[in-house]
């Protein structure tokens, strides 16, 4: 199935073949990550962010600009009507009007879809509550693609809070779409990966295992992806208390891993990874953000059907 004129509302609705384009398109667009492009001019990329971010927001307001279109933006509820009562379809019905394209991150699981089935421009989800963040998982797995030259046949560890984090649940949700050798998922017990992911790993047969910590399995990981514990996230605060700082990846853990390991976060990171991490070859975090802007250039230039090069 084509990009072109595609919603991106979670990862489940690409398969490996879509994902593979993608990764080559973004190829092609690491040599232009700080030139620009016309490819783009003329169009409007209107990015409606309801919650905070950085990252996200703007590489994607960065991937437009150098491919020659515009931006509309506000990043926060409170400078927006919604601030005086207007409710989220009518806001994007208004952006729907002004631009070509709307990528939408929101605090509501779902709003990324009621906005696509509004609007009749492409809608791109940028994160909805703890659901999905589909480009992120797409960065993520181009990232190990990248790496290691494959995705399939890699150990994992996915580490941290597993039922907040909606990278982490999208990231497992697309390496079902490839063949991980084994899938290692270590939390607290109570930030357990939600149920509804658990099932669809074991509904498509793969090999997984609920840790509380790495025992003697860090030495069998290929690639570690950690996330933070996300404090805002908690509906009580002592409950965050309880689990924060679980996991400290540092020195001395990392010295019995596979010189090949690689660890990835979608940051921003706190207190998990120890500060000499990333100074080490493990740390991949930092490349990975830097994919950002040429992975979110290819798949806008997907979406709008442009032929490159």
């Amino acid at each position: 199935m084509s990009f072109k004129n595609r919603d991106i509302i979670s990862i489940t609705d690409f398969s490996r073949k879509d994902l593979i384009e993608l990764f080559k398109r973004t190829d092609l667009m690491l040599d232009y990550r700080k030139n620009r492009l016309n490819l783009l001019e003329g169009k409007i990329l209107a990015s409606a962010f309801f919650e905070p971010s950085t990252r996200t927001r703007l590489s994607f307001e960065t991937a437009m600009k150098r491919l020659g279109g515009d931006v509309i933006s506000f990043s926060g509820s409170e400078a927006i009507s919604i601030a005086k009562g207007e409710n989220l379809a009518d806001t994007i019905r208004m952006l729907d009007s002004y631009a070509n394209i709307i990528v939408i991150r929101h605090k509501y699981e779902g709003a990324a879809k009621l906005a696509a089935e509004i609007a009749e421009c492409p809608v791109i989800n940028g994160g909805d509550g703890k659901h999905h963040h589909p480009t992120q998982a797409m960065l993520d797995l181009y990232t190990i693609w990248k790496l290691f030259g494959k995705i399939d046949g890699l150990n994992y560890a996915i580490v941290g809070d597993l039922k907040y984090a909606r990278t982490a649940a999208s990231l497992v949700l697309g390496l079902i779409k490839f063949k991980p050798q084994k899938i290692y998922l270590i939390s607290p017990p109570q930030l357990k990966m939600k149920p509804e992911i658990i099932d669809t790993i074991e509904k498509y047969g793969f090999e997984y295992e609920e840790l509380n910590d790495f025992g003697d399995i860090i030495s069998t990981i290929d690639v570690m992806y950690v996330t933070r514990i996300q404090k805002e996230r908690f509906p009580d605060p002592m409950e965050y208390e309880k689990v924060k700082g679980s996991y400290n990846i540092n020195l001395k853990l990392i010295s019995k891993a596979k010189e090949t390991l690689r660890i990835l976060h979608p940051l921003p990171k706190i207190d998990e990874i120890d500060l000499a991490i990333d100074q080490t070859k493990f740390a991949a975090y930092f490349t990975q953000a830097a994919f950002g802007v040429p992975l979110r250039m290819a798949l806008l230039s997907l979406i709008f059907g442009v032929k490159f090069p």
